[in-house]
């Protein structure tokens, strides 16, 4: 019976080879990410909007993007379309239109969190609708939404492992290589999910320190 062992000097002369793809996992990760963002944000501010063609528009991209995994979609961009966009495209539209579905859920219930008093007290002040929002109401639901957010950042690192299947070099991509070199995946997937947490832990250490910070903004805690 094959009983599967970790080779450790494998994983050591691999590493450097491995972190060769971390410029696309990084890369990827941060520009779908900001994108998603801003096209959250915009859906989110939309949905406000009294229209109810459009509410029910955005409810329906906002359904069907949550609903599809990422790597039918993937596919659906990289193989299904007339037109081949190339490998990165493709990746960077897919994880932006996913996040994005995410992204917008999360500032919808933040807005929806802050208290409605802060808007009258923005209208009393001669604030029109879209300075409300821009100066009032988005500062405190950002403050709400880091830790989803923070969530959202640690899901999209681990899932831009999903490009490798359309020959994205990322860090996934390149384990699977040495792996087929090597005939050993059990050590080179074992070493791929150690630098996937170690990513994980750096993006919850930023996220527990932009709390602090967002928090202090708002003198919810005393500055030091």
């Amino acid at each position: 019976m094959y009983i599967p062992k970790l080779d450790f000097s494998l994983m050591l002369e691999s590493l450097p080879f491995i972190l060769q793809g971390l410029k696309y996992t990084l890369g990827i990760s941060v520009v779908t990410f900001l994108l998603g963002n801003i096209l959250g944000i915009f859906l989110t501010v939309l949905a406000m909007l009294p229209s109810r063609i459009l509410r029910g528009v955005i409810a329906f991209y906002l359904s069907f993007l949550r609903g599809v995994p990422a790597l039918v979609l993937l596919f659906l961009l990289y193989f299904g379309l007339p037109y081949q966009l190339p490998a990165l495209s493709a990746a960077i539209i897919c994880f932006t239109l996913t996040s994005s579905a995410f992204i917008g859920e999360i500032y919808r219930g933040a807005i929806n969190g802050v208290d409605r008093g802060q808007w009258d007290a923005a209208y009393a002040l001669g604030l029109n609708f879209p300075q409300t929002v821009r100066l009032i109401i988005l500062p405190q639901a950002l403050r709400l939404s880091v830790p989803a957010l923070g969530n959202v950042a640690m899901d999209l690192v681990k899932g831009t492992s999903l490009a490798a299947m359309i020959t994205i070099p990322d860090i996934f991509q390149k384990a699977k290589i040495v792996g087929g070199r090597t005939f050993d995946y059990m050590s080179m997937y074992v070493l791929v999910a150690l630098v996937y947490w170690g990513l994980c832990i750096a993006i919850g250490w930023l996220q527990k320190h932009l709390e602090i910070y967002l928090n202090r903004q708002m003198g919810l805690i005393a500055q030091k």
